[in-house]
């Protein structure tokens, strides 16, 4: 048991839509080896970047041009770069990307690399939205990209403690979050694209419910800016770190490319967990209609 220190990126994206996906892939990529670095230097142990990290949010529209930014995971080219990098910082990275499966099978996924550069395994966002955003025919059209996730809800044993990962939309769903701390889960990474007018109100609710809820740390991280020429609208930032007990431990700006460190205290984990039993009070013999349709 120790303190863990947690590094979370949240950057923009400038790159004007137009652009050919590898211009974006690459711009995006730099940028983030470069917040990586820079988060690892101030004592960043376990490293979690925004979602779909290596791009726009580009399911705001709905166009095929971008299904030539996936990557299978691992064996793609960005996977094996972090890996690379997490092996020379010795640090975890949780890295969100677009991946493909097979032929055209794709799913919005995060891949967690351990601190000596090998690839633990993978999570694929379940809950996929498909709802109208901002002004235009502007949305969260992700049906159009990805596939729902069949992967269950994974746990990682990395170097330094035991992560799980939900993705997004995925927050809204207390059910995965559960699952995730009943397979042991101390700390659960939330990768983010979400925009103001949509989901401010629930950014600092919702999350801090599923830690207390749950006895682990959130990671919650967010994009910011306005992404041309779409201007959904304003991605808000606000990364942070919360834990067990819903207190904010670190959080970032709303603008500006950061990178935010936070504290995760292990023992804080237990002295919660045998104060509010939770998971030895859970009735699950009674929530059967739960997965009834």
């Amino acid at each position: 048991m120790g303190k863990i220190s947690i590094g979370l990126i949240q950057a923009s994206h400038e790159v004007e839509g137009s652009a050919p996906v590898e211009v974006h892939k690459e711009a995006a990529i730099q940028k983030h080896i470069a917040l990586v670095r820079e988060a690892a230097a101030r004592g960043a142990q376990i490293i979690g970047l925004q979602e779909v990290f290596y791009g726009p949010y580009f399911c705001t529209e709905q166009s095929p041009k971008w299904y030539a930014s996936a990557e299978q995971v691992p064996e793609g080219p960005t996977t094996r770069r972090f890996q690379e990098l997490a092996k020379e910082l010795g640090v975890v990275i949780i890295l969100p990307v677009y991946e493909v499966e097979g032929i055209a099978t794709y799913y919005n996924t995060a891949a967690v690399i351990d601190a000596d550069g090998s690839y633990l395994g993978k999570y694929r966002k379940h809950h996929i939205p498909h709802v109208e955003a901002g002004e235009g025919t502007n949305g969260f059209w992700e049906k159009y990209y990805f596939r729902p996730g069949n992967l269950g809800y994974p746990v990682f044993d990395t170097a330094y403690a035991r992560v799980g990962v939900y993705i997004c939309y995925d927050r809204h769903f207390p059910e995965g979050a559960r699952l995730l701390g009943l397979a042991g889960a101390e700390i659960v990474f939330n990768p983010s694209a979400t925009v103001a007018g949509t989901s401010e109100y629930l950014w600092k609710l919702e999350q801090p419910a599923h830690a207390v809820a749950n006895g682990y740390y959130v990671a919650a991280i967010n994009r910011v800016g306005v992404e041309s020429p779409w201007n959904m609208g304003e991605f808000y930032g606000q990364s942070y770190l919360v834990d067990p007990r819903g207190r904010m431990v670190a959080m970032g700006s709303r603008d500006q490319d950061e990178v935010i460190i936070g504290e995760m205290d292990m023992e804080l984990i237990r002295e919660v967990r045998n104060v509010w039993q939770f998971y030895r009070d859970r009735r699950p013999e009674t929530y059967e209609h739960l997965v009834n349709l």
